[in-house]
């Protein structure tokens, strides 16, 4: 995904500098600066992100945002619209983001409620303006419920014991969750955040035949990573 955001920066720059020069030998006359020309600063940055990031609901609302503010300053919508329409806006998008993420997170859920139901040692963590660093090394580990709110939560599961399928669910609010897994492990993730993100620090092959840790985060101006 870094490796995306690049790319298109590098396009975005490489255009506006030709612009640039062809202006200058009169071969075109291309106003770079016109009426809202500042909104490009929010436009351009959240639509690099809807194809270089996980998250994409804040670019979204971004995006959203500042389209309507280039339709005002193009006299093409008034700005009491923009005010009318930005809030319900944002609702219904937070509102679909939501529904997409419940329905595509319940594996992580099902997978802890079944563990629950079984009799399995279900792993919590907790930081509520503070910090805590969890170590599960020799220990069999079933799945984990983190929560961090204005607070931090470090998870390392690279020595523990994983046997089968399990799932995390991870909540930040005002907050950051940092989980560490195992090489020899897959790990899917489900995202359901606002104004927040996941992001897995390096690539991760597929390892055939391994077990999978689900992880369902939610993030509110918080973060999940994972390493």
């Amino acid at each position: 995904m870094k490796k995306i955001s690049k790319i298109l920066w590098g396009i975005a720059l490489i255009l506006v500098g030709v612009i640039f020069a062809l202006n200058a030998f009169g071969i075109t006359h291309i106003e770079l600066f016109f009426d809202g020309w500042w909104t490009l600063f929010i436009i351009v940055p959240c639509f690099i992100g809807l194809f270089s990031e996980r998250e994409k609901t804040g670019n979204i609302i971004g995006l959203f945002v500042g389209v309507f503010l280039l339709l005002c300053c193009q006299n093409v919508l008034e700005f009491d619209v923009l005010w009318r329409l930005a809030i319900p806006g944002i609702i219904v998008i937070i509102g679909i983001k939501l529904i997409f993420g419940a329905v595509f997170g319940d594996k992580a859920i099902k997978l802890l409620e079944s563990s629950k139901h079984s009799g399995e040692n279900i792993k919590t963590g907790c930081a509520t303006f503070s910090g805590q660093d969890l170590n599960f090394a020799g220990e069999e580990f079933n799945g984990a419920e983190l929560t961090a709110v204005f607070g931090g939560v470090k998870c390392d599961l690279r020595n523990a014991v994983i046997e089968k399928d399990c799932a995390i669910t991870a909540s930040s609010i005002f907050g950051g969750i940092t989980v560490f897994v195992p090489d020899n492990v897959n790990v899917k993730i489900n995202s359901n955040s606002i104004f927040g993100g996941v992001s897995e620090k390096n690539h991760r092959p597929t390892v055939q035949g391994a077990v999978t840790i689900y992880i369902n985060a939610t993030c509110m101006f918080g973060g999940v990573e994972i390493k």
